[in-house]
């Protein structure tokens, strides 16, 4: 099992290394004969003559974005003029050219908070000729928030916890917090132009929806304040948000606020954005590690949602299929899917998606002597803790009980940290400077 444990810390190390930021962008964007050229793949499709613009101003929001951040200072160096950045605390890189504002996540903070308002002033200040190049990737929008004057940031945070809470799928919370932001929704985008805006995004949503990746700042908004109360109410939360953030999503409805920046606005004409890392990309990372490891391999998909404990039990009855006909592939085999699950909380405890789904999955595969299996986020963090994600295999709830320890109350309390820390079995990768959702990998032997 030593083994298997460290075959597994090899693969999803890798499918991490293949999200890396830096990497991505120099890949991708690059200067030649004084022109900014954009590459999907191997093939160039945009170009930008510097010697049109006075002046190159960089912002940004997210996990990733100071890694972002260190590639682009590399390929610009002095020809940046001013930048702003807002990352999670200890996600940073030593920059010279751009400002690192570090703010709380996932409940916003007053860091944050400045940090937007700095990054909104600079972007309104930006004129015709002035190169915007906008770093977003997942977190952003805890990271970069800014509620109107009528809602406090106190009230913007309760509003997403309640959502976190209560199941929402990242694509329904971000359609709220769309509606009571100033920067988000394509606010950005607004406040920009008549800038060029290059905006460079990690996607951390299932699908690569771009209006949804950090809630799509510079990205046109697909949704209204009437799917936001739509939301809110199809979880019954209405009720239960501050006054404020209901009245303001009320105003927008009768049209006494303007609906944020859809397709057919002007502003996006002067926006190409660019998705430069991705789940998929992780994964496929993952498989070629496994393959070179020795296993027959197979990724189930990227696009994995809907509840963990749900999920979890999905892939229980793919490792019983596989041992039973070796169907879909056959042992040693390792099974990797990626997405982003939701955990409905009814419990105090202290935890994440990643371990939520490993402390399911523990119950599933008990006593099983050929299952391991790991679910880890590729942030370094899982929910409000330093873990990634947590490893179980059949002998988890053996050792759990041997020590007197009853796994459905932690079950129960939504406590899968402070089971792992009782069991063993913490995944802990310290930041990783990038967010590409999360990893799952199973192998069977």
């Amino acid at each position: 099992m030593s083994k298997v444990r460290d075959d597994i810390k090899g693969i999803y190390t890798k499918a991490i290394e293949a999200a890396n930021p830096a990497q991505a962008i120099k890949k991708q964007m690059r200067i030649e004969n004084r022109k900014l050229i954009l590459y999907s793949g191997e093939d160039p499709y945009k170009y930008f003559p510097l010697e049109k613009y006075k002046r190159i101003l960089v912002v940004g929001a997210g996990k990733a974005t100071a890694s972002m951040a260190r590639a682009i200072e590399e390929i610009f160096g002095d020809n940046i003029d001013v930048g702003c950045i807002i990352v999670k605390y200890g996600y940073t890189e030593g920059l010279k050219r751009i400002e690192i504002i570090e703010a709380s996540h996932p409940l916003p903070d007053d860091h944050g908070l400045a940090g937007a308002r700095r990054i909104r002033g600079l972007l309104m200040d930006a004129g015709e000729d002035d190169l915007v190049i906008s770093l977003i990737s997942g977190g952003g929008s805890a990271l970069l928030p800014l509620p109107p004057d009528t809602i406090l940031l106190e009230e913007k945070g309760e509003t997403t916890n309640l959502l976190l809470r209560s199941g929402a799928s990242i694509h329904e919370i971000n359609s709220v917090r769309k509606h009571i932001s100033l920067v988000k929704g394509g606010n950005l985008a607004k406040a920009a132009y008549p800038a060029r805006v290059i905006n460079l995004m990690i996607s951390d949503v299932v699908g690569d929806d771009m209006d949804v990746i950090a809630s799509g700042p510079f990205v046109p908004d697909n949704s209204s304040f009437n799917d936001a109360m739509s939301i809110l109410k199809k979880y019954d939360i209405d009720q239960r948000v501050p006054g404020s953030v209901l009245d303001y999503i009320k105003s927008g409805i009768e049209g006494n606020v303007e609906e944020n920046p859809g397709e057919d606005s002007a502003v996006f004409q002067r926006v190409t954005n660019h998705i430069i890392a991705s789940n998929i990309i992780a994964l496929r990372a993952a498989r070629e590690e496994s393959e070179g490891r020795g296993y027959n391999t197979i990724i189930l998909s990227s696009f994995f949602e809907g509840e963990t404990k749900d999920v979890a039990f999905f892939h229980y009855a793919i490792a019983k299929e596989i041992i039973e006909s070796s169907n879909p592939i056959s042992k040693p085999a390792c099974v990797i899917s990626g997405g982003e699950t939701t955990v409905t909380v009814s419990g105090s405890g202290i935890g994440g998606r990643n371990m939520e789904f490993a402390m399911h999955g523990a119950v599933y595969i008990n006593g099983s002597n050929n299952i391991t299996l790991a679910s880890v986020g590729t942030d370094g963090t899982d929910g409000p803790t330093d873990a990634a994600g947590a490893i179980v295999d059949g002998n988890t709830m053996r050792i759990a009980a041997q020590n007197g320890i009853d796994i459905y109350g932690y079950i129960e309390n939504n406590d899968s940290y402070n089971l792992f820390k009782e069991v063993g079995g913490l995944v802990i990768t310290g930041p990783t400077n990038t967010n590409v959702m999360d990893i799952r990998i199973m192998l069977l032997v």
